[in-house]
């Protein structure tokens, strides 16, 4: 199983991005995906979620600017990011999770600026 993100880069504060991750090796609808976020001297934590029925769920202090949806045709989750703060600057990583396996991809440099 492979996942590969793309769409990270510099940007604003205020400004926006959408994050891609395409998975291959694997029935893609069967996995629940999700985006994670490391910033620089902290832990990894979640953002948002989203299971093989498109049901979601999210950071508490995300609700409302992030947006995670997924293509079943595409085998692609995406992370929409809209009013970019400062703090949102991290690598961002894509997860495949099922029954406890876990796959992870290379993560995605967001880096926002005031």
């Amino acid at each position: 199983v492979q996942l590969q993100a793309f769409g990270g880069g510099l940007v604003q504060a205020g400004g926006s991005l959408r994050l891609s991750c395409t998975v291959s090796g694997t029935i893609f609808r069967f996995w629940e995906m999700g985006w994670y976020r490391q910033a620089p001297g902290k832990q990894r934590e979640l953002v948002a979620r989203i299971t093989s029925d498109g049901s979601t769920n999210y950071a508490d202090s995300l609700k409302g600017r992030f947006t995670i949806s997924r293509d079943s045709a595409k085998n692609t989750v995406y992370l929409q990011m809209n009013s970019l703060k400062p703090e949102d600057t991290a690598v961002y990583y894509c997860n495949a999770n099922r029954l406890s396996t876990n796959f992870w991809g290379q993560g995605t440099q967001v880096t926002v600026s005031s």
